[in-house]
């Protein structure tokens, strides 16, 4: 591997152990297909979006937006904060977190570990997701403080950039082999951010976003839905990131078709991801099919299932919000399995 795709033996900060994550076959077709997973839960706090989090800081740093001792502002689910806190703590910056309780419990629990400060803009009890609310108060609380800056992942564009080098990675892997990419949308940084990038190198691959249904960035009709960080709830503006001219193909896919597929996949891989990757991968597995001979497709796994052991991988939780299908989890089971024996 090129020397500056590796990472180096000992490093001193957590931030240096960012990227260089694996690729997972995780099954391919009887004509040379297959489908591969880019494990972003190989990076620090177990998620793809410490990429961006560490790059929207060290822009705000560049263009003299946010000064030494100052204060980040964020609106997140989980995993954004999770970086920013990571990132806060190596350069001596506070953290202010604007949550709801829609986020994983276990990655509030890792922000307020962390060290970051959460406030929430729901009461205890309300799961309903705020983004909206979020939002508009982090912007507020920014601006009645001088020190503080509002990184506004959702229309920040070093939130793409930071996402290059996922890009960089998949080309140096690859030697440039891939057809299609598979992510899920919700900033836009990550999927539109690495498409951009790797469009440089592999001008043809394919981009299909997913996003979750209920979600709006590709179309009504609007409602709730339980994936988490992902998606365009109804009353949020989709994110200036969202570059519907790079997206060859917008879908969507359910919450018990993503959260059966994460389910499915620990049980018979052993791999935990979390339930917006499994709508990732569902979408992937159920395009195998039908793709011609040779061809190589990338799904991008955002984050890992550890952070979801109270709702995903809950069967009372489910049960209790209609989320279990046994027919969909064996279908998907049968699928895989399949899949794997070739």
């Amino acid at each position: 591997m090129d020397k500056a795709l590796s990472r180096p033996a000992v490093v001193s900060r957590v931030s240096d152990l960012i990227g260089h994550t694996p690729l997972f076959e995780l099954c391919r077709t009887e004509n040379g297909s297959r489908l591969l997973l880019k494990l972003e839960q190989f990076n620090p706090t177990g998620t793809a979006k410490i990429r961006m989090a560490r790059q929207m800081v060290l822009d705000a740093e560049e263009r003299g937006l946010l000064r030494p001792g100052g204060r980040i502002v964020e609106s997140t689910s989980g995993n954004t904060g999770l970086g920013l806190a990571v990132v806060a703590a190596e350069r001596g910056y506070t953290f202010t977190a604007v949550v709801d309780h829609h986020a994983a419990a276990d990655k509030l629990r890792g922000m307020k570990a962390l060290g970051a400060e959460l406030v929430y803009v729901a009461e205890e009890g309300d799961e309903e997701l705020a983004t909206a609310a979020r939002e508009e108060f982090a912007e507020k609380l920014a601006d009645e403080d001088d020190t503080a800056y509002f990184t506004e992942q959702h229309n920040n564009a070093a939130n793409a950039v930071g996402y290059y080098s996922v890009a960089h990675e998949l080309d140096a892997a690859l030697d440039g082999r891939i057809d299609i990419l598979v992510g899920a949308v919700g900033t836009g940084g990550g999927l539109c951010g690495t498409a951009r990038e790797l469009r440089k190198t592999v001008p043809d691959v394919r981009i299909v976003g997913v996003e979750p249904k209920g979600s709006i960035a590709f179309g009504g009709p609007a409602h709730d839905y339980y994936q988490s960080g992902t998606g365009t709830p109804e009353g949020a503006t989709i994110g200036l990131l969202v570059d519907f001219d790079l997206i060859d193909e917008g879908v969507k896919v359910g919450d018990v078709e993503a959260f059966a597929t994460a389910r499915v996949l620990a049980r018979r891989t052993g791999l935990l991801i979390g339930g917006s990757a499994g709508g990732v991968v569902h979408e992937a597995l159920t395009r195998m099919s039908a793709l011609e001979p040779g061809t190589t497709m990338v799904a991008l796994v955002n984050d890992g299932g550890e952070k979801y052991m109270d709702t995903v991988f809950h069967d009372d939780w489910m049960d209790a919000r209609n989320l279990t299908d046994p027919a969909v989890e064996r279908e998907v089971d049968e699928l895989l399995a399949k899949l794997r024996e070739n």
